[in-house]
């Protein structure tokens, strides 16, 4: 399973127009070099543009040139037209059009009121920018899709061992951004993670919800939240198999499983794994990721009006790449 190449020529064949506000960062610009040469989706880089120029001949880049470049502090034609919008977005909380004008030169606020205005499809940040940074415009200017009580995480970990999941392809949320998630929070993570796992790895779900206990080994406040959960889950959607409370083991071994859990269509068999707290997500993926050598790509942000990933600070050319190509199957979905 190719799974990264698929996501990549379903964006080559649909493309969309990608922000990328951190548009000085080295590894930001290489990799904006490479997907204006593959034409994976047409690319807005923010900054200085002199600077811009600049850094990709030292970097020996040939196709910075034909993406579009804004410099957020020059006086470009719609300026005044996003400052005009993130008035009227703001109003209510008292913004005044100086602090408006202000905002619009921030590259991040900019990237958010382009996706709003319709002139981009999405947004990739966080090279260098905090989850914070990156999350607090989008949340005030894009905001969640309709219904959606909260934002999630979810990252696609690609396994050595191809036992697990789909051929070692599995789903871990939340991972980046929800401290300790309400069950209802946990319903919709769970869910949400579902639609994503269906929308860019192409396969059924089978989501486990994780937790120290395994159908009752264990009382404890925190595992009745993810029972509860797993309940809410289904009622929410009841074509998806979905089952918990499930130790990882449980979730993942089919031995084990049918020891602790038998009849479960997703106990040992699982390709999404949704943690019960945003500790234990963070910190499984990155134990998974370097002691398993497994690969992690994400966050992909999950119920956002438009897609806006954040990037971990240690992510590579070849992350922002396909979080790029991610980003541009996310809009095509809430496209279609």
């Amino acid at each position: 399973m190719d799974l990264i190449q698929d996501i990549i020529n379903r964006a080559k064949a649909n493309r969309q127009r990608i922000v990328l506000p951190e548009g000085t960062e080295e590894r930001t610009l290489k990799a904006a070099d490479r997907l204006v040469a593959d034409g994976v989706a047409d690319i807005i880089l923010m900054g200085d543009k002199t600077a811009i120029s600049s850094l990709s001949k030292s970097y020996g880049l040939s196709n910075i040139n034909r993406a579009t470049i804004i410099d957020p502090s020059d006086a470009y034609d719609k300026k005044q037209d996003y400052i005009n919008l993130l008035l009227e977005l703001r109003r209510a909380k008292g913004i005044t059009e100086e602090q408006a004008a202000k905002l619009v030169e921030d590259p991040l606020y900019l990237a958010c009121l382009m996706i709003k205005a319709g002139d981009a499809d999405g947004e990739i940040a966080g090279a260098y920018n905090t989850t914070g940074n990156v999350l607090r415009p989008a949340l005030q200017i894009i905001k969640t899709r309709k219904g959606s009580p909260c934002v999630s995480g979810a990252f696609l970990m690609f396994l050595k061992d191809k036992s697990y999941g789909d051929d070692g392809v599995m789903v871990f949320a939340d991972c980046a951004v929800m401290p300790n998630p309400t069950a209802a929070e946990l319903a919709y993570i769970a869910v949400s993670t579902a639609h994503t796992t269906r929308t860019l790895v192409g396969v059924e779900p089978r989501v486990a919800m994780l937790s120290f206990s395994t159908k009752g080994s264990a009382q404890h406040d925190m595992v009745d939240k993810v029972v509860e959960a797993t309940q809410l889950a289904r009622e929410m959607a009841p074509e998806l198999q979905i089952d918990g409370e499930l130790q990882a083991d449980a979730a993942i071994v089919a031995k084990v499983a049918a020891h602790k859990a038998p009849g479960s269509t997703v106990a040992g068999h699982a390709n999404v794994l949704v943690f019960p707290t945003l500790e234990t997500g963070n910190i499984c993926y990155k134990l998974v990721q370097r002691l398993a050598g497994a690969e992690a790509v994400g966050p992909i942000l999950q119920d956002m009006a438009a897609p806006v990933n954040d990037l971990s600070r240690s992510c590579s050319v070849d992350d922002i790449y396909k979080m790029v190509a991610i980003a541009a199957n996310q809009s095509i979905g809430l496209k279609g």
